[in-house]
Formats: structure tokens, sequence, C-alpha cells
């Protein structure tokens, strides 16, 4: 384990690894705790419901026989009979069921068994008897009965009973809704410690793989600092424990300065011999001098010096020089061209290297004996092309590379020395032979010697730049290396920032999918228990399940607008810009807003300049729901005074200070005005910005999420507009909506899209095409027209649909309108029940099913001649931006998306029906 390699790549994977798991097991405990609530509500309305039902229907039965029983005692007509008769038979049933639910309250249970033993007795002491009596015609047994009339007290107590009861069972109602609330709350505070504690997880997970990756990156950069610090210590070293890329880039940086350093010394010896060289004008001195000074460096034990003597065929090597020789042990005095390894390296001008000598006839001479070399250098110094000496080395060691290279580098330097102390040698030699030569022969001498001079110069220069050279293009090799670590990290991290961008994406899909599911159901059961229409509720009772649908209301509009950031985060937003006519703005907000503005008490003007244009190219979309947004929050914090919307043509001068770009454009100045509580300056910048609100306290006062704005600014930007705030607090303000008309782009459809997320990342969800109302409830029940409840009554609807909780909201509502429902599992369940019964008058489709899905199932059904006209509405709950389109070309008659809005619904099935009826 101590020599496992783990890379940065795979710690940062570990670590998103380790807060994936986290995270999961948060959203299980999430999800499970929902699933609790949900049962939870499902059994109370079920429970409730059936219980108040059963009481009432007791309470019908009774009644009805004791008007059955008078009325047959008054007329003797047997069939004021028939209700006595059915009531008799049905309330020991309904008595029975009621029983099962309230068995496990002693209390209930003891208060039915005596209204049991009421309803007996009365049918025993005064049922049953005045019924024999009429029978026989007893008059006179009748009067006297109904004169003491005992049956009355028995049917007053009853009625006391079952009202007792009935009130009972409504508070016990209201005990239960109280503790799912109290159920809620603890699962929301659950939430945000899980939120906590994840965060905390995170935090150091992070940490921790940062730490280990930052502080071994210090450890490099403080060791290179301190080398670069001390003046160039190359004999410095990086340690570094890790084994990852780090430790590959300390070992390459060591590597480099183990090079640099040999290099150093290389050039350092150079040097030294170089300045040797300077002042000898004796080649026996220049070779004593040469061998002296490089033989310590070689860690050679013994040296000869050859130099190239004579011309033609007779050249010979002749040796000049020689270090640590003893006696006659000296080796050869001379050598032909080709002559023995000495002769050979000249002719080859090469260097030989002998790793082994067993034979080699000089042995090194000490005090102590002779040695046998174990390793022979034979060197070659070459001047234009021609050798002009070969040097011989014998060690008691091996050479090494360095030394080879080292002498590499003397070997061009070293043979001009020896060309230019021969030179001055054949010059000195001839100014001793030629003293009576003429001035003019001296003075080309001193030409020639200062041409010798120049060129040494030259060479020294040449060395120079040479070095130079060679030190530019480490550094440069270094800096390539440098920048394309820096570009592959790069490229890793776009890669992670890319695949997070997808699993955020698509989590957000999926839990949207998962969210408008269950509160389907939610949306549909608070709307029938509002309405009514079985006057079994309370009003009381009916608020409640009017705020359970404004509070599911406000939760879809909350994961809209958590989408709609979410797609503009990831810079994935369709456009689609067509003509907008602007005369139809002012009525469609009136139409939206006069509502709230009556409610509220508060004026709402609209102000359209004459000389605005009458068209404006943009996305109509988004502009209204910009619009819609800025309207809602100046109605929310405007508590009395107006509201006013202006549209006018922007001046100019605000065009050059905001949107400069389109100055030859018409751009519209749309400003909404409120008398409302005003925004500070220091947090006018902030209500922008997701989350962030004036009020954004534990204590505020007002609601939301924070989202409007910040989506209504990004949508401006995509507009290529800009939002202008003015505001003074507990005065108001006024938001104006810079927004520019593109006519060149009529008809388009742009794709507003971020290339580095699009690359990775899943489309979002599409976008929903109205924003949140104002925070008003105004709840209304609309009731059934005579035409709606004969268009709806005994008409035959298949519903195909896998998730019971949708099934039971939607039977109840529709069964409510008199249809007579059929429901399917799934979509091959669905075929089984129409190859057996295929006078269905319309089929309600859902999408996203097991075995086979809605897509797959209406193909099949339209293939079938005897239902291929019958209308199939499409269900689903993932609004997908292609989803309409997909269910119209699968077969679909229509499209709605869950969460149901049975009106909606109900609108749509009245269509449908209406076509059938009329074809």
């Amino acid at each position: 384990m101590h020599n496992l390699r783990i890379n940065i790549r795979w710690k940062i994977l570990i670590g998103y690894f380790l807060i994936i798991c986290c995270l999961g097991a948060a959203i299980l405990v999430v999800s499970n705790r929902i699933s609790s609530l949900q049962t939870e509500i499902e059994t109370m309305t079920t429970r409730d419901i059936e219980v108040h039902n059963l009481i009432s229907t007791i309470r019908y039965n009774a009644v009805s026989m004791e008007s059955s029983q008078r009325g047959f005692v008054i007329t003797g007509n047997e069939i004021y009979l028939e209700p006595y008769n059915r009531g008799k038979a049905e309330w020991e049933a309904n008595y029975n069921t009621l029983f099962q639910y309230l068995a496990d309250d002693p209390s209930s249970r003891k208060n039915l068994e005596e209204i049991k033993l009421t309803i007996q007795n009365w049918i025993k002491t005064a049922g049953e008897p005045t019924i024999a009596m009429r029978k026989a015609n007893n008059t006179q047994g009748i009067i006297d009965f109904f004169n003491e009339d005992k049956g009355k007290q028995d049917i007053d107590a009853l009625r006391v009973q079952l009202e007792t009861m009935r009130q009972k069972e409504i508070t016990t109602t209201k005990n239960h809704i109280l503790q799912l609330k109290n159920r809620n709350d603890m699962l929301v505070i659950s939430l945000y410690l899980m939120l906590i504690i994840i965060s905390i997880i995170a935090f150091i997970i992070v940490s921790y793989v940062s730490g280990t990756i930052v502080k071994t990156i210090k450890d490099v950069v403080k060791t290179i600092s301190g080398i670069a610090a001390s003046g160039g210590d190359l004999s410095t070293r990086i340690k570094v424990n890790t084994r990852d890329e780090i430790k590959d880039l300390a070992d390459a940086t060591n590597n480099l300065l183990d090079n640099l350093n040999d290099q150093y010394w290389i050039q350092e010896k150079v040097a030294e011999i170089a300045t040797m060289n300077q002042g000898v004008n004796d080649i026996k001195t220049l070779a004593d001098s040469f061998l002296t000074k490089l033989a310590p460096i070689l860690g050679a034990a013994y040296g000869v010096f050859y130099v190239r003597k004579g011309y033609g065929e007779q050249q010979r090597l002749v040796k000049t020089a020689t270090y640590a020789a003893h006696g006659d042990e000296t080796g050869h005095d001379s050598f032909r061209i080709g002559e023995g390894l000495i002769g050979q390296a000249a002719l080859e001008k090469r260097t030989f290297l002998l790793n082994t000598a067993p034979d080699h006839p000089v042995r090194l001479t000490s005090g102590l004996g002779k040695i046998e070399p174990k390793s022979i250098l034979i060197v070659p110094f070459e001047f234009e092309g021609k050798v002009a000496a070969v040097v011989e080395f014998a060690s008691v060691e091996s050479f090494t590379t360095q030394h080879l290279k080292l002498l590499e580098q003397i070997e061009s330097h070293f043979g001009v020395a020896i060309n230019n102390v021969d030179g001055r040698m054949e010059v000195e030699r001839l100014l001793s032979e030629s003293q009576v030569l003429t001035e003019e022969l001296q003075t080309q001498t001193e030409e020639l010697q200062t041409q010798s001079e120049e060129l040494q110069m030259q060479q020294e220069e040449m060395r120079m730049t040479t070095e130079h050279l060679e030190e530019q293009n480490l550094f440069a090799e270094q800096k390539t290396k440098e920048l394309e670590k820096a570009k592959e990290e790069l490229e890793n991290y776009s890669k992670q920032l890319r695949r997070s961008s997808q699993y955020k994406s698509n989590f957000l899909a999926n839990m949207s999918h998962e969210l408008r599911t269950p509160l389907n159901s939610i949306l549909i059961l608070s709307q029938m228990l509002a309405e009514n229409e079985n006057k079994t509720l309370t009003s009381e009772e009916e608020g409640y399940a009017s705020v359970i649908h404004t509070s599911g209301n406000d939760l879809l509009t909350l994961i809209d607008d958590i989408l709609d950031l979410s797609k503009v985060e990831a810079g994935k937003v369709i456009l689609t810009k067509d003509e907008v006519n602007v005369s139809e703005i002012p009525q469609h907000m009136q139409l939206l807003f006069n509502p709230v503005a009556e409610n509220k008490n508060i004026a709402f003007h609209i102000d359209l300049k004459d000389d605005v244009p009458p068209l404006l190219y943009t996305d109509g979309q988004r502009l209204q729901q910009i619009l819609k947004n800025l309207l809602s929050n100046a109605f929310k914090f405007t508590e009395k005074g107006s509201v006013t919307l202006t549209i006018q043509k922007a001046e100019k001068q605000i065009i050059q200070k905001y949107i400069p770009a389109h100055l030859d454009n018409n751009v519209f100045a749309i400003s909404v005005t409120d008398t409302g509580i005003g925004i500070p300056l220091n947090k006018q910048q902030l209500i922008f910005e997701a989350f962030q609100q004036v009020d954004g306290e534990t204590n505020r006062q007002y609601g939301g999420t924070g989202l409007g704005l910040s989506i209504c600014n990004e949508f401006t930007k995509l507009l290529n507009g800009r939002i202008i705030l003015e505001s003074i607090p507990e005065k108001g303000s006024t938001f104006t909506l810079l927004v520019p008309s593109l006519p060149n782009m009529e008809k388009e459809q742009l794709v507003i899209l971020n290339q580095e997320v699009a690359a990775g990342a899943e489309p979002l969800t599409e976008e929903r095409t109205t924003v949140s109302a104002p925070d008003v409830i105004d709840y209304k029940v609309t009731e059934p027209t005579d035409f709606e409840g004969s268009l709806f009554k005994g008409k035959k609807v298949l519903l195909v649909e896998d998730d019971s909780r949708n099934v039971f909201a939607v039977v109840k509502a529709l069964e409510n309108k008199g249809i007579d429902v059929t429901v399917a599992n799934n979509g091959k369940q669905s075929l089984e029940i129409i190859e057996k019964q295929r006078d269905f008058d319309l089929v309600l489709m859902d999408i996203m099913m097991p075995i086979m899905d809605g897509y797959e199932t209406m193909k099949a059904m339209r293939q079938d001649s005897d239902i291929k006209n019958t209308p199939i509405i499409a269900l689903t709950a993932k609004a997908m931006k292609s989803d309409r389109e997909k269910c119209l070309e699968a077969g679909a008659s229509d499209y709605i998306s869950k969460p149901l809005n049975m009106e909606q619904l109900f609108s749509l099935m009245r269509v449908w029906l209406t076509k059938q009826v009329g074809n």
C-alpha cells in the first residue's frame, strides 16, 4: 500500500464519488420520508371521507325508514314501504362497515353500539308495530300509538348520537391534519440538517484532496525557489513523498538539475583548460600542461601526448610528453598514421575506449608497486579536419560518459591551441634562422601573429555564442514541457466540468419527473376536496383543501423556476424570435392583473405612448414572462397606491449608455412603476442574483424563492436587452426593460448555447410558458352546466396509467362527472382490454409506463380499425421540448402535461367528445 500510486485525477474522482454517495444517501432518506407522508395523506383522505359518508348514510337510512313508515300509516299505500324496506336492509350493512373503521376506538365503538340499539329499538317498538296495525286497519291502535309517540324519542336520540359522532370524527380529521403538518415541518428541518452535514462532509473531502495536492506542489515550488535564491546551487534536489504526477515532475526536475550540473562542470573545466593555454609558445610545455591539468580531472594514472609531425608519407605521431611515466616503460616513441590504436585513431579521427586491457605493456607505478590499468582512452585532436595530436590515458577505474563529453568539448578548442602554439613555434624558428630577413618579412610575421590572435578571439566568441544558444535551447525545451503539462491539466479540468454539468442537468430533469408524478395526485385530490360537490365538507375543510391545492401549485412553480435558472446557467435556452403586436400587451396584462389590483385595492394603469411602433421583433414568450414577473413583484410589494406599466420608445442617450450596439435599431423602454416598499441602494444589485430578496431574513414578511428577477435578468441578456432599476425605500421602485427590435431576425429560431457545456450535457426540460401569478389566493369552484352533465354522463373512458395515486385521483374526478372509467396499468394491458371492449368514447394515455410505454401503445391502437378514430389524450410528467410532436406523431389527438389541471383536462375532453358526437 505504501508503494501504491494514486494520481491526481483519481484523488479528485474519489472525492467526487464520496460526495455523490453522501448525496445519494440523503436523497434516499428524503424519498422514503416523502413516500411515508404521501401514504399518510392517502390513508387519512380515504378513511375520514368514508367514515363521514357512512355516518350520513346511516342517518339517511333511519330518516327514510321513519318517513316511509309515517307515509304508509297515513295512506296505507304499499309503495311507501319501499324506502322503509330498503333502509331496513341497508342500515345494518352500512353500520357494520362503519364499525370496522372505528373498531380500534373503544369510545366510538360504544357509541356505535348505542346507535344500533336505538335503531333496533325503534324498529321493534315503533316501525314494525305501526305497520302491522296499518295492515290490520287498526286505526284506533295507530291513533293511540301516535298519541304516546314512543318512536319519536328514539329518532331524536338517534339524530343526536349520529351528530355527536360526526363532530367527533371531524375533530379527529383536524388532529390528523395537524399531525401531518408537524411531520412535514420535521421533514423540512431534517432536509436542512442533511444539507448542512453533506456540505461539511464535502468540504472535508475537498479540503483533504486539495491539501494533499497543494502541499506537494508547495514543496516543489519551495525547493525550486531555494535553488534560485541560493545563487544557482545545482546540488540541491527536490524530495517528494507522494506517488503521483507531482513526483514525476520532481523526478524530471532532479534529472534536469543533474544534466545542468554535469554541463556546468564540463563548461567549468573547458574554461580552465582554455585559460591554461594562454601564453604558451612551446608544444612540449603545452603538452605537459595539458596532461598535468586533464589527467586528475579524468582520474587517469598515466598519460602520453603524441604530436603529428612531418609531411606526406613521412608523417608520424611523435611522443612529446608523458604523465606519471616510469623508467623505460614509457610506451612507443612514435607511430605511423594507421599504426596501432594511436595511428588508427588519427586515421579514423575517432576516440577509442577500452574498458579491459590485460596485456597492456605499461604498468602504473606507485611507491607500493605496479598496477595493471583497467581502462584505456585514446583521443585525437583535430584542426581544420586534420588530426594535430593524439592523447592516450590509462586509469585503474572506468572512464565515464561525463569524461567523454568533456573531451568532446575540449577537442575542437584544443586543436586550435595546438595549431596556434605550433604556428608560434614555427614563427620563432623562422625568426632565429632568418635574422637577416627584411623589415617587410618582420611586418608580415607581425600581421600573421595578429591574425592568429584575431582567430583565437573569434574562436572564443564562437564558443561563448554556442554556450548561450545551448542554454536558450534548454530553457525553451523546459518551457515547452511546462506548457504541455499545463495544457493537459486544463483539458482534464474542462472534462470534469462538462461531466459535472451533465450530472446536474440529468439530475434536475429526472427530479422534475419524479416530483411531478406525486404532485399530480395531490393537486387533483385537493381540487376535488375544495370543490366539495357532495357537500360532505365544511367551509373550513374546503379552505384546508384550497390551501393544499395552492401550496401544490406553488411547489410546481418553484420546480419550473429552478429548471429555468439551471438551463440559463448551463447556457442552453431556445429563443424563437417573431412579430409581437405591441397593442396586445396592455390587453393581456390587464386580463391577468386587474383581478389582483381589485383584490388588493390598488390602482393599475397602463400607458402606451403614441410614438411606439406597432410591431416588436423579439421572443414574445420570454418578453411576457419578464413582464409578468416584474408586475407580480410590483403587486406583491405594494400595499397601497398604484402600479403603472408604461410602453414607450427608448431615448438615444439611454440606448448609448446601456446598449450602444443597438443605436441603429428601435429600442422599446417598458417600465413597471410601483409605490411599494422600495429597495435600498446596497441591495439593488443583490436582488438580481438567484435565491436573493430584499427581505432575505428568517422572519421576512414576503414570500417567494428569489428566482424571478434572476431569470428575468438572464432572459433580458439573451434578448440583447437590459433591465434598469431606480428605487427609493418606502417610496417605490421603477424597473425599466430595454429590449431592441430586430426585424432582420424575423421568424428565426436561435439556440443560445455554451459550446463547452453542450458538448457533454443532455437537453434540459422545455421551459414553461407561464410564470407564477402574484401570491393571492382566488379559488373559485365552477359548477357544471347542464350540457356538460349530459355530455359526460355515461361516457366510457379508458385510463392507461401505472401510478396508483394518479389512478385514484383521476378516477374519482371522472366518476364525479358521471363517467364510466376502465383502468389499465400499462400499454399491454390496455390493448388486452380493447380486444374485449371496443366501445370506449375516449382514451387517456400516460407516456412513461413499464412493459409498454404510451408511444408504442398509441401506435398499436391507431392500427386497429375499430378504435383508430377514438380520441386519445396523452398525459406525461416530463415536459420535454419535442414531447408534444412525438405524442402527435405516435397517434395522440391532444396533449396535456402533469400535474394535471382537471379543468383543463375536462375542457379538452369536452372538445373531443363534442367532435365524436358531431361525427
